[in-house]
């Protein structure tokens, strides 16, 4: 048979057991007789790659390495939605809409807001062309190679009358039963985890081999599309035609009639989501007709026709079973709670599978410091209550004091010595955390050291991760940052260790095979050329942060002239304390830290900085304080950051009662705004910003 009929057959017989099994749920041939089929046609397209088309199957197995993703401007913004926690603000949203259409009756659409992270399809004679994240929503980064991998997304839409060229918008995601698998993966590897499903599948679908995202089996739920023909006359009429031209549609959308309805949908799947393979966060409404949506149109960061509805974390009871007290880098040592369902209360600690939240089981919860224990009154057995935090970080946020059984409990006890070196604890004055003043031989604070030095903010050697740098540790390769330097292929090959995961108790083998020890020389190579500003906050010197470091940078310009300064050169920098320039004298003056940035700074590490400093526009905002969260659509956020700064503003961390502004951008961290709020914070939008400035 001619190879080219072949191969076309061949791709569409693929093609037809993909629909049927993604979009009819029927397996009309086993997965091995699939691969088998792929196998098959990978082969031929190999023989004959003039025959190889774009949208064919086998580039859902993917195999293309991408070095750099190319931004690309969208066709058509990709605006975000505005959000709202409570049903008032929904009836508010709905005046403003019943307005705008000036009693026209209208219908609202319901949908499930999934978790992961916003793409645009490009199809062009109903090929697909184009797969871009969404990015600042002006442009986001080509990463089609990876988005073909989606088995679920069509690669060629066979239907008639088809628009020459349209867009498709969706959530690409990473079910539940896969990131599962690929924190497994990562644990076996002695990689960092991700810590939820959001974060792995916006990683996986920037990995630069196809072939690995592939592998990690993501998936996409289609819910947008737009042609410049107006094909469709309403949102439903779109999802239905998506749906039948073989796209993945969720099917837990719904039409209704009113704000009533929309708000008993939402009730109705607040508990319903957490029987979803995926993860969800909330409930969008959308007016149906497309011409009612140009109707009522835009702001200058969200379209007047949609909103977006956030559940609050979820919170579920849990029994404490210990707790253990972990040193950390700087030697503050922070308990940590070991929890389990309620259910699980009598099985062995190593058997238990934790609480149930927020798509991911919880075994750990931080419980900050012992101010916290002592706040919270808790106790060795109390059944409490734990959320995660803008739904990533588990807390304890109350004790269910009436299920307590007081011969069946014990208080938590704060150790007064270091649990991992047995030194005395000390507590700095006006500090809340106690310290481990051993840091030159303390183990948990020579290995944290490491751990920060290289973090993807500091040294940014992504090659090695916290296991990797845990067997170099326990074979005394590598006691501080200088050390990484001095390894080889020949020290690394063939190393390799049983460690034990804390998380399940269970072992887990790190070995450095050839690839393993090639990818960690070149990480340490590649970051020589990392700024002096990453340095600087890569050594890990107290109270010295991201921000404090680039000042420092950008101030004194070498190492040399940080080291040797004195208190009153240091808290002359613009935002540093006195507790600041305390904490770096005292870091210099330390024999062994001078040794080991001498070593780094022979083994080719940056040390000194051509950045240039900040020259003033203005002191409208001397003595204000900003905190930045969110996208933006005039600035990135160190341009905004650089604007603030320029007129007289300081840049703060977080939200507290000292701030004057919080400066709030599109997806911006829900919790902050709520403590903004809470504190009486004003809060900016872009455009208000703008206004204050042009004064």
């Amino acid at each position: 048979m001619d190879p080219e009929i072949q191969i076309d057959e061949l791709s569409r017989k693929i093609e037809h057991y993909n629909f049927r099994y993604y979009q009819d749920s029927v397996s009309e041939i086993s997965d091995f007789e699939f691969d088998q089929l792929l196998k098959q046609l990978a082969a031929l397209e190999n023989k004959y790659p003039e025959f190889k088309k774009s949208d064919s199957p086998t580039q859902r197995v993917g195999g293309t390495v991408t070095k750099n993703f190319v931004p690309v401007f969208h066709r058509y913004p990709m605006l975000s939605l505005d959000n709202t926690y409570n049903e008032q603000e929904l009836r508010n949203f709905d005046d403003r809409v019943r307005k705008g259409l000036e009693g026209e009756e209208y219908e609202y659409i319901c949908e499930l807001k999934f978790d992961g992270i916003s793409l645009s399809f490009t199809y062009e004679n109903g090929v697909l062309v184009r797969g871009i994240t969404r990015g600042d929503g002006t442009r986001g980064d080509d990463i089609t190679h990876n988005v073909k991998t989606i088995r679920s997304l069509p690669l060629r839409v066979n239907a008639k009358n088809l628009p020459p060229d349209f867009e498709i918008r969706g959530e690409g995601f990473m079910p539940y039963t896969s990131f599962q698998k690929l924190n497994d993966e990562m644990d076996t590897l002695g990689e960092n985890q991700y810590a939820n499903p959001r974060n792995a599948a916006s990683g996986s679908f920037k990995l630069q081999d196809s072939a690995e995202t592939a592998r990690r089996n993501l998936d996409c739920y289609l819910y947008s599309f737009i042609s410049d023909d107006n094909h469709f006359k309403s949102h439903e009429e779109s999802l239905l035609g998506l749906k039948t031209w073989g796209f993945n549609v969720s099917p837990g959308w719904r039409k209704v009639q009113n704000i009533d309805e929309a708000i008993a949908f939402i009730h109705e799947w607040e508990t319903k989501r957490a029987s979803l393979p995926l993860a969800t966060d909330g409930i969008v409404l959308k007016i149906n007709s497309f011409e009612q949506q140009r109707e009522l149109g835009f702001t200058a960061k969200s379209p007047r026709w949609a909103i977006s509805f956030k559940y609050k974390a979820e919170n579920k009871p849990a029994i404490l079973r210990s707790v253990n007290f972990q040193v950390g880098r700087t030697g503050a040592i922070t308990p940590v709670a070991n929890l389990c369902d309620i259910n699980e209360r009598d099985l062995p600690y190593n058997k238990v599978k934790g609480v149930h939240l927020s798509g991911t089981r919880v075994k750990r919860a931080t419980l900050h410091n012992a101010n916290e224990i002592e706040r919270l009154d808790i106790q060795i057995g109390d059944t409490v209550f734990v959320e995660k935090s803008g739904e990533i970080i588990p807390k304890i946020t109350g004790v269910d004091i009436s299920q307590r059984i007081e011969f069946l409990t014990e208080p938590v006890v704060f150790p007064k010595k270091c649990p991992e070196c047995g030194s005395e604890l000390i507590r700095n004055e006006g500090e809340v955390a106690f310290l481990c003043p051993n840091d030159s031989h303390c183990p948990p604070q020579l290995k944290g050291r490491i751990e920060h030095f290289i973090h993807r903010k500091a040294m940014n050697i992504e090659s090695l991760g916290e296991g990797k740098i845990q067997l170099l540790f326990d074979t005394n390769l590598v006691r501080t940052p200088a050390d990484l330097y001095d390894l080889t292929y020949e020290k690394l090959l063939g190393l390799e260790k049983n460690i034990v995961n804390e998380e399940t108790g269970k072992l887990k083998k790190i070995s450095f095979r050839e690839k393993t020890v090639e990818n960690i020389l070149k990480g340490l190579e590649l970051s020589k050329t990392v700024p002096f500003k990453n340095v600087m906050f890569g050594l890990g010197i107290r109270f010295v942060g991201a921000t404090v470091a680039e000042k420092l940078a950008i101030y004194f310009k070498s190492i040399e002239a940080i080291s040797s300064a004195t208190y009153d050169q240091l808290i002359a920098v613009p935002e540093i304390g006195g507790r600041i320039a305390k904490s770096i004298e005292s870091y210099f003056s330390v024999p062994e830290n001078q040794e080991m940035i001498e070593r780094l700074r022979l083994a080719g590490i940056q040390m000194e900085s051509d950045e240039k400093p900040v020259v003033a526009e203005s002191d409208l905002l001397e003595g204000k304080t900003f905190v930045i969260s969110g996208v933006f659509e005039n600035f990135d956020r160190d341009e905004l950051k650089n604007k603030i700064e320029v007129n007289g503003g300081r840049i703060l961390s977080g939200v507290s009662a000292k701030l004057n502004y919080l400066l709030a951008g599109e997806n911006m961290g829900p919790s902050k705004l709520e403590k903004a709020r809470r504190l009486g914070v004003t809060i900016l939008s872009e455009e208000e910003f703008l206004a204050m400035i042009a004064k």
